[in-house]
């Protein structure tokens, strides 16, 4: 499994890609992604599901590293994390590319295709979050896309950013390995995890498993690292009490003390066709949420 997160193209892998980290090469010169669950077999020239990690000529790169697609000085409750820093300012980032095929996705203009990009590295990020600290900012948040399959980027970005006393947060689907996401966690300190629902939602509409979600959020968790789930609430899918006491429970059995909101789902991308969930059965979800948990937020409302 090729962990060489260094050996880099000749400006230094920003810009035109950088060699990904875990993955395992194979005969015929394809390559298996080890960074998530999927384990995207791919063949030279090809790009893997999350579109962010193609194969050239038999080796692995991570071509989105260093392009950003979105970056604004948002409210941390924005992310959303409500007891972390509460009323603080974090510079928020975006790439490209997304392990899941959620039809719903709201920013499915970066996460499903290649948009135009600029181009940063890791320091130029950091000085950025830096110049913004007379404006509130506490650190970076890596968001927007799924910021999980920049792995090397944002890798490389906490570093630096907790070498200057800023955190760091991931605003994610949680569906990563969990020796990559070992590696990440002592420089993450706050994530928002969406818990998208049971575990038939996640294979029928998100092409993935909930399971390595769940192993995700208590690995996180039992590493000190500040968590907070999102779960959306989508017309006809997971808009039903018995989803929302069953992943309240779920949440309740790491810890009652773990944030959660409930969002509200506004007809998007592939599902533009059904109805924005129903404000009333928004708040009748918080009410179940909450006799299992201390701290239950209704959002997108």
């Amino acid at each position: 499994m090729t962990m060489n997160r260094h050996n880099t193209e000749a400006d230094g892998g920003v810009g035109i890609g950088r060699e990904a980290s875990y993955y395992i090469k194979k005969g015929g010169g394809a390559v298996e992604c080890a960074l998530c669950p999927r384990k995207c077999r791919i063949m030279p020239g090809c790009s893997g599901a999350c579109l962010a990690r193609k194969n050239r000529g038999g080796t692995l790169y991570s071509i989105n590293y260093g392009k950003i697609s979105s970056l604004a000085l948002d409210p941390i409750e924005k992310k959303p994390l409500h007891r972390f820093h509460p009323g603080g300012m974090i510079l928020s980032a975006g790439s490209f590319g997304c392990n899941f095929t959620c039809p719903f996705c709201q920013n499915h203009h970066i996460s499903g295709n290649i948009p135009e990009t600029a181009v940063m590295t890791p320091q130029n990020l950091v000085d950025k979050a830096l110049s913004a600290r007379a404006r509130g900012n506490i650190g970076v948040a890596y968001t927007y896309n799924e910021p999980l399959v920049s792995y090397e980027f944002v890798l490389d970005a906490a570093g630096l950013a907790r070498r200057e006393g800023l955190v760091n947060v991931l605003v994610t689907n949680g569906y990563i390995g969990l020796g990559p996401l070992a590696e990440l966690l002592p420089y993450i300190d706050a994530m928002n995890i969406d818990l998208k629902g049971d575990e038939a939602f996640y294979r029928e509409l998100c092409g993935g498993g909930r399971e390595a979600v769940l192993r995700a959020i208590e690995t996180a968790r039992a590493a000190g690292c500040h968590i907070e789930i999102t779960t959306l609430l989508v017309s006809g899918r997971n808009d039903n009490i018995d989803a929302v006491e069953g992943i309240a429970r779920q949440v309740a059995s790491l810890s009652d003390e773990i944030p959660l909101h409930l969002s509200r789902f506004f007809p998007r991308y592939k599902m533009a066709d059904l109805l924005p969930t129903d404000i009333d059965f928004i708040r009748d979800a918080v009410k179940t949420a909450r006799m299992y948990l201390k701290y239950v937020y209704a959002g997108n409302i």
